[in-house]
Parts: C-alpha cells; structure tokens; sequence
C-alpha cells in the first residue's frame, strides 16, 4: 500500500491557499518527501500527517521555490525527537546546496547522508522504495523522480517439493534470504514465482516535454506533471521559461498509458486551474487538477 499527498501546488511563490511545491509518499511506516517548497511543513500539519518518519527527501532542482521550506522542516524533526538518519537526493552539489540552507538550521540530533545524482538515469533503492531519477529540461540542472514499490511473486510450495527443500526454509526464502546448509544453497527464486506487477508514481516539474518523461511514466498507476499554463495562449511564456502547459503534460500522459494524471506547479497568475480541465481531459480523460492536501491511497491488485 502507498500513500501520497500532494501538499503543495504553486510554482513561483505561494498564495494564501496554495503552498508551494511539494509531494508525500507513506509506505510501512516509511516516509519519502518530493521537493519541499514554502509552506511544507504546514501543509503536512493540515493534512493530519507527520514529518518524523520522512526518511527520504528528493530535491528536483534548486530554484528557491522547490528547496525554500528546507531549513524550517527540518528544524521541526529535529525537535519532535527524531534520531535516525535521513537521506537528501539531489543534482549535483546537493551537499553544498543544504548545507548553505542549514546555516539557519545548524544543530540537527540526526544524521543525513547525502546521494548526489551525476548520470541521466540513476536508479536507487531507498528502504522500502525504489527510485529512478531521470534528467529533464529545465535551464538549471533538473531531475523527475519514478517510484515503485516492487513486488515479489507468489510463492509455489510444488517448485519448493519439486527442488527437496526442507519445509523450515520455506519461510526465510520467502523472505528473499539465500539459505547455505549441508553442501547445499537455497535461492528464493527456487520456491518464488515470476515478480508481480508493483505501484508506481512518476513525479516531474519544471521541464519542457521531453521523451523521457513518458517512457519513465509509462503505465504508472499515478503520474504527477507540472501544468505551470492552462491557458492556450501561453505555451510560447512555457518554452521561454522552460515550463510546460496542461495541454503538453496531457499528451505525455496519454503517450505514456498511465492511469491517472495530477497536475501542478501552476503559476502565480492561474487563479482557477479548473476552468481548463475540460479542453484538457480531450486529450487524456483521466487528467485532474491537483489541489493543495490531495491525496490517495494505491493498492496492491489482488488478482495478480
């Protein structure tokens, strides 16, 4: 199960009902924030959530809109008692970045470690997640974020007879241990099934449409886009800025055969993201306006 809200939605600077950039992820008890822009911390409060267990934060890139509610959360998990280590992603110089933002925030009773990304596409497991960032085209150095939760076969008691394993290992290869006994190894694979489909979120902001970003979202369960435009007439302010427009993020989704599309990172100037929604669901019927504390939980399918 994978839990996700969208906290903040604006780009640019917030509006008093709109915080700025910022998405949540829930999984077994483990947190994973996406960008953490002003406002962060407090639409985590609203929501009813809680940033302690956060131990992953991915930053997309650094203009202030996406990074400026850093010192301020953590700041707060330092003083709701946390200890345990945190994990800061992000392009490189990430380090110096939050480090420079932590003037404000010097004294942290926690360790963070940080994962600088220097490929294109660099693929990282982070407890129970596995994230893929991927290079976008922003005029700063940008970076999209896949996440899927993997998913195990079944296991098949007829391939753990068929191979003579003793029943008392069943359980720890279920597990995914590789068991050594008697002269003999014993692989999970020997008693599992072929891998079930998992959950995937793709996350990506501040970029002009490239090929990627739907080959990254491709059948994702939910695909989180920046819409900065939803006017017709603005796609030329989009590719000035390096930004996109509904329309654009629409067609992505629907190259990519994702599920569902959410929007965001919408510019100051856009008052009433809904009001474009229908020209929008034209080319992908499945498109919402994402709004501040939107959320949804993601299942497992049973059947498979």
């Amino acid at each position: 199960m994978l839990d996700i809200c969208l906290l903040g939605t604006g780009g640019m600077m917030p509006l008093p009902y709109r915080w700025l950039t910022s998405l949540l992820l829930r999984c077994d008890g483990s947190s994973l924030l996406i960008d953490c822009g002003e406002g962060t911390q407090i639409a985590i409060k609203e929501k009813g959530w809680t940033f302690k267990p956060i131990d992953v934060i991915c930053l997309t890139h650094y203009h202030a809109d996406h990074v400026s509610g850093l010192p301020g959360l953590l700041l707060a998990m330092g003083n709701s008692d946390r200890t345990d280590p945190l994990t800061i992603v992000g392009p490189k110089g990430v380090e110096r970045v939050v480090s420079s933002l932590r003037i404000i925030a010097p004294e942290l009773p926690f360790p963070i470690h940080f994962l600088e990304l220097t490929e294109r596409q660099q693929e990282l497991s982070l407890g129970p997640y596995t994230v893929t960032a991927f290079r976008v085209n922003h005029n700063i150095v940008c970076y999209g974020y896949s996440i899927q939760l993997k998913r195990a076969g079944r296991f098949q008691v007829e391939k753990a007879q068929a191979a003579e394993i003793p029943v008392k290992y069943w359980n720890r290869l279920q597990k995914g241990n590789i068991i050594e006994e008697n002269g003999r190894t014993y692989y999970p694979e020997m008693v599992m099934g072929p891998e079930r489909r998992g959950l995937k979120v793709t996350y990506c902001t501040d970029t002009r449409p490239v090929p990627v970003i739907a080959q990254m979202a491709k059948e994702a369960d939910l695909f989180i886009c920046e819409g900065m435009y939803g006017e017709p007439d603005k796609e030329e302010k989009a590719k000035e800025h390096k930004h996109m427009t509904f329309y654009e993020a629409a067609r992505l989704a629907r190259e990519a055969e994702c599920k569902q599309l959410w929007l965001t990172h919408y510019s100051p100037s856009l008052l009433r993201p809904e009001e474009y929604m229908d020209a929008v669901r034209k080319i992908f019927p499945h498109s919402v306006a994402g709004k501040d504390g939107k959320s949804m939980e993601l299942r497992f399918d049973e059947e498979e």
